[in-house]
């Protein structure tokens, strides 16, 4: 069990060169707890004991009654609260129900991630009740359980991707489920944001209207991270008002959470963060502890987990077995394997993508490292929840990456401790969204216009413009799907924008991973340097076509970094007010034209640039919604920023200014991008963009405009902290600018900023 210890091997380490900013104790919670109700009889109760529940908590109870009231609930409290058994009893209670009544209740649960979904089943059938019949239904579920699934189960575990391209497109074949579906249980609600978030809205809406058309009016039960205002985050999920339990009532043991800066070297570099998280991680091995790492790239996790795996094994060569790389792309026998060599304790340290952020079931952890801001307020706590889950004392750290957004937040740690979590932004209006899915809806079942209520948006305009593109028949009847293709093949609702590219290593033919068309052309181009459980692969040819990209093995000392060219026009602009120093600042939709041209290969010990070498790919082009905010010539005369210096301003600022949206629109910095110029052509003045990375927007944008005031004081306020003189990667440099990061100039556009905002 973690003790005091723990704490003392990382604040110990961490104590050199200060690395430490900011340690903040979190208190024991103490539980509270309520009666069980009259309606759940003595077999369930039983159930709940034999599995170590005597009593509910205070939340678990009114989340259950709300819900078997006929309201739909979400319990939005921290992770590890027993969530879980605050949905499933209505659930549970229903089935007994219908049971002894000799009619059918059933339930639908959806998880983000096919390992949640597993999970959660396996955790349910420790809890023994009559005629209770799970199963899942996902993409690794094989036919012959699949075909069970449909006759039979009446809880079918499932994510949004299998309800948009396997159940609700053959909802024929799961009548008898529709018809008796009493609940719709909604997990990990925090993590449907952006892109996805919008997508699985109107996922929703189709579900509920195919069950509406069986005759079923089933309650949506939703489970979230702790979040401000869950309630109305909620409702813009469903399109259903909802009644929001937010008061944690559960134990849980104390711990400590450390904010952690890598030290600048006397050259003026700062130590990478991978390299910290790999330090750390090593000394808690060693010392016994069970340790999780998330950082967030894939080939992040594989260079964490093979620096690791080297530095054990000089102590211990037992141990570099111990150590695994855990990352979206895997196939589904290794991801099953690597769950359970984790839970079981084979395994000592996993370096993860946040793939295993959500509630798997992984008791025993004792230190959580999260390398790099992981997008949300709401992850990071949910991935510092992964530790302590069995009632020892436990520790985050915090370690900051050279980021404007990580260097922020490790010096403001109210920005973590005092501030409540934001609930993501989703755009399902979005037209380049809403359009795939009415499409669906249409081949679901024909639209009528009473439909339309209950999708977002401008959905009339949307129709007529999907009839005039000859994909909907518009009859009396209603709007019918026209084609003969799959409907759902019209959304990509991961947003991959292009389908996914396989991976396939060219001597075997085996499938190492997946990755989509964005990363495709960044990173799996002919030369790109590839990684997969430690081992390189280089990249011999990439299909565009096929999306197929042909890898061999190779040792390399080097990586590979694209390097592209990106420029913007205004197509119209949505809004427009102007700042009291002048500035303007605008939201509206863009054209976005990237083209990949060259790439870089980098030293992987320095990161020196060893050659560049020109690529032949295609120009892509995003409409989009962006930001933008122009710059009068007189405030550039009182910022003092000459003519040859005004391009590195501005594209200082853009870098900055990427960093740091993440903390108010809930993104990710690779959910969005950014173009800046000392003269733009359609604003005839210095301008920075920052736009959405998914077609039609994802809202980021939006929110920009409506907190640019906080969101560019928080830019400012982060170069300015910065220690460096030129500019580094914790202010002004981006690790995806496609120009190699030049021009900067960092003082130039600290007083551009002071201007903008003065």
């Amino acid at each position: 069990m973690a003790s005091s210890a723990l704490l003392d091997i990382v604040t110990g380490f961490g104590a050199r060169d200060e690395r430490i900013v900011h340690v903040r104790d979190i208190p024991q919670r103490f539980e509270h707890e309520s009666d069980w109700p009259e309606w759940i009889d003595e077999e369930l109760r039983h159930a709940c004991q034999a599995i170590g529940v005597d009593q509910l908590w205070d939340h678990q109870l009114e989340a259950a009654q709300s819900a078997r009231d006929g309201s739909d609930v979400v319990i939005a409290t921290p992770t590890a609260s027993g969530k879980s058994l605050g949905f499933w009893l209505p659930v549970l209670e229903s089935i007994q129900n219908t049971r002894a009544k000799l009619r059918t209740s059933s339930a639908i649960y959806i998880a983000p991630t096919k390992a949640l979904a597993a999970d959660q089943m396996t955790n349910l059938e420790k809890l023994i009740i009559q005629g209770m019949r799970p199963a899942t239904y996902d993409g690794d579920t094989s036919q012959a359980s699949k075909d069970w699934a449909r006759r039979h189960a009446n809880i079918v575990f499932t994510n949004p991707d299998m309800l948009h391209r396997g159940i609700l497109p053959q909802h024929e074949r799961f009548s008898r489920l529709f018809k008796s579906l009493r609940y719709i249980v909604i997990d990990e609600a925090h993590r449907y944001r952006g892109v996805f978030g919008s997508h699985v809205a109107l996922i929703l809406r189709r579900l509920l209207r195919i069950a509406a058309h069986y005759g079923a009016h089933p309650v949506v039960i939703g489970a979230s991270a702790t979040m401000a205002n869950p309630d109305e985050a909620f409702s813009k999920l469903t399109g259903r008002d909802v009644h929001a339990v937010s008061q944690d009532s559960s134990p849980r043991a104390s711990g400590s959470f450390a904010l952690w800066e890598p030290p600048v070297s006397p050259g003026g570099e700062r130590r990478s963060g991978l390299v910290e998280a790999a330090d750390v991680l090593t000394d808690a091995m060693c010392a016994g502890y069970r340790s999780i790492a998330f950082i967030a790239s894939r080939r992040g996790t594989e260079a964490l987990a093979s620096t690791v795996r080297d530095q054990v094994g000089q102590v211990d060569d037992s141990l570099k077995d111990k150590v695994a790389a855990y990352r979206g792309g895997y196939l589904a026998e290794e991801r099953r394997l690597l769950e359970s060599a984790l839970r079981s304790g084979r395994l000592l340290a996993v370096a993860s993508t946040n793939a295993l952020e959500l509630g798997i079931d992984i008791s025993g952890l004792d230190l959580v490292i999260i390398s790099g801001w992981p997008g949300t307020l709401a992850s990071l706590w949910q991935q510092a929840g992964r530790a302590g889950r069995a009632g020892q004392r436990w520790m985050a750290v915090f370690i900051a990456r050279d980021d404007p957004l990580d260097t922020y937040v490790v010096n403001h740690p109210e920005v973590i401790f005092d501030a409540p979590v934001d609930a993501g932004v989703i755009h399902p209006g979005n037209p380049h969204v809403l359009g795939g899915h009415l499409c669906a809806a249409a081949a679901e079942v024909p639209l009528q216009e009473a439909d339309l209520v209950h999708f977002p948006g401008n959905s009339a305009e949307v129709l007529d413009d999907l009839v005039e593109r000859k994909l909907l028949r518009a009859r009396p009847t209603g709007w019918f799907w026209a084609k003969d293709e799959p409907a759902a093949d019209m959304s990509d609702i991961r947003g991959s924008g292009g389908g996914q590219f396989r991976l396939v290593e060219a001597s075997t033919g085996a499938l190492l991973g997946t990755v989509d068309e964005s990363g495709a052309f960044t990173g799996a181009h002919p030369g790109a340097v590839y990684t997969h459980q430690g081992a390189d692969f280089v990249v011999l040819d990439l299909d565009l076509e096929d999306h197929v990209a042909l890898v061999e093995r190779a040792e390399v000392d080097y990586t590979t970094q694209a390097r592209s060219q990106t420029e913007i026009d205004i197509v119209g602009t949505d809004r427009q007010r102007t700042l009291p120093s002048g500035v303007t600042v605008c939201n509206g939709t863009v054209d976005v034209k990237d083209h990949v041209i060259a790439y870089r290969m980098r030293a992987k010990r320095g990161g020196a640039i060893i050659a560049e070498h020109e690529l032949d790919l295609p120009e892509r082009t995003l409409q989009t919604k962006a930001v933008w905010w122009t710059v009068p010539q007189t405030l550039l005369d009182e910022a003092e920023i000459i003519p040859a210096d005004l391009p590195g301003a501005v594209h200082a600022a853009e870098h900055a200014s990427i960093g740091l949206l993440p903390l108010f629109a809930g993104c990710d910095r690779w959910d969005i991008g950014g173009v800046s110029t000392a003269m733009h052509a359609d604003t005839g003045m210095a301008t920075v963009f920052v736009y959405d990375g998914l077609a039609g927007g994802a809202g980021f944008a939006e929110r920009g405009h409506d907190v640019i005031e906080e969101w560019l004081a928080a830019t400012r306020d982060a170069i300015g902290a910065c220690e460096c003189s030129d500019g580094c990667p914790s202010c002004v440099q981006s690790p995806k600018c496609g120009n190699g990061n030049e021009p900067l100039e960092k003082d130039a556009a600290l007083r551009l900023l002071r201007a903008v905002l003065d």
